[in-house]
């Protein structure tokens, strides 16, 4: 099943939980979401619909096959299968291993695979029939519009120290939360798994900010990120977490858009530009595989489905060069 996907009937969740479930993949932003939820505010809404998802995700992820071979999701496209399947890129021979071994028998088969931007160099350099897209060259060429709208806007005035600072401070900030992590991870062996869990929750809600809420750094996806990278049969639980945490991305988008417009550029909105990548370049029902960072596979997965189902198309859409 699709990690956005609603198809078929979990019998695991009750009618209402159902319905929940479609309420909120249903939203249109975060005011639509508040309406439906009859909250105080967007911000109230946005939490209260990432506890209930989380806990309704994973009841109905619970009830879902496993893919054999490479984890992932598909989503057939005008008759071509796409699939993506989300991985650390954390460059470990274990993960480097495991992915050539998988890709090798995905290319004998007929398929083309397409990477993220970096993870060919990472683990395919040497692979023909495996290529890159240009998701990050398509993020910067963004950020560099919304840099340059901003200098027009702000022309005149000296360059701001105070966003230096800020800058520094957020440096440290994330520095300061993976040696926290890792400190929790490399105790659990110690205290045991709950313990370092529940650690690990505690440290999340210190030194998670609102951004991260919409990243999902948080310690399990760090600590599943670490144990994927070295056993990547671990991938698939690193994937569903994902599928778990981040709501439909239009309501992740906007959140994140409103904390910070330059961080959503480099992470959801990726996610569009690689389904719109692989949409362009799928050809005849011959299969289609992507690899990306696990953190983008729900989104791509999303963007996907709406391909399928006639709500996206390629208007607009250009190769970066």
């Amino acid at each position: 099943m699709p990690s956005g996907s609603s198809d078929g009937e979990d019998a695991t969740l009750s009618p209402a939980e159902r319905d929940l479930l479609a309420t909120i993949r249903s939203a249109s932003g975060l005011a639509d979401l508040a309406s439906r939820f009859d909250a105080d505010s967007e911000h109230d809404a946005y939490f209260a619909a990432k506890r209930r998802w989380y806990d309704l995700r994973e009841k109905e992820l619970a009830a879902a096959p496993t893919r054999e071979g490479l984890p992932g999701d598909c989503v057939a496209v005008d008759g071509t299968p796409i699939c993506v399947h989300g991985i650390t890129h954390a460059d470990t021979r274990a993960e480097g291993e495991y992915l050539r071994d998988h890709v090798s028998r995905l290319l004998d088969g007929g398929a083309t695979v397409y990477c993220e931007q970096g993870i060919r160099r990472m683990y395919f350099d040497d692979v023909p029939g495996v290529y890159e897209m240009d998701d990050y060259r398509w993020a910067m060429n963004r950020c560099r519009d919304i840099e340059v709208d901003v200098d027009a806007r702000t022309d005149g005035f000296a360059a701001s120290e105070f966003e230096d600072l800020l800058e520094d401070v957020d440096s440290l900030a994330e520095e300061l939360r993976e040696t926290a992590f890792s400190l929790i991870e490399s105790g659990s062996d110690i205290y045991g798994e709950r313990f370092g869990a529940a650690l690990g929750d505690v440290a999340s809600t210190f030194l998670t900010t609102h951004e991260n809420l919409a990243t999902g750094e948080d310690f399990e996806s760090f600590r599943k990120t670490r144990r994927a990278a070295e056993d990547p049969a671990r991938l698939v639980d690193l994937q569903r977490y994902y599928a778990k945490r981040f709501l439909p991305q239009p309501l992740e988008r906007e959140w994140l858009r409103r904390h910070d417009s330059q961080l959503e550029l480099m992470t959801h909105a990726r996610n569009e530009r690689m389904a719109d990548y692989a949409v362009y370049h799928a050809e005849d029902a011959e299969p289609v595989h992507l690899i990306a960072g696990a953190a983008h596979q729900p989104g791509v997965a999303y963007y996907l489905e709406r391909h399928r189902d006639g709500e996206r198309d390629l208007a607009g859409f250009d190769l970066c060069g």
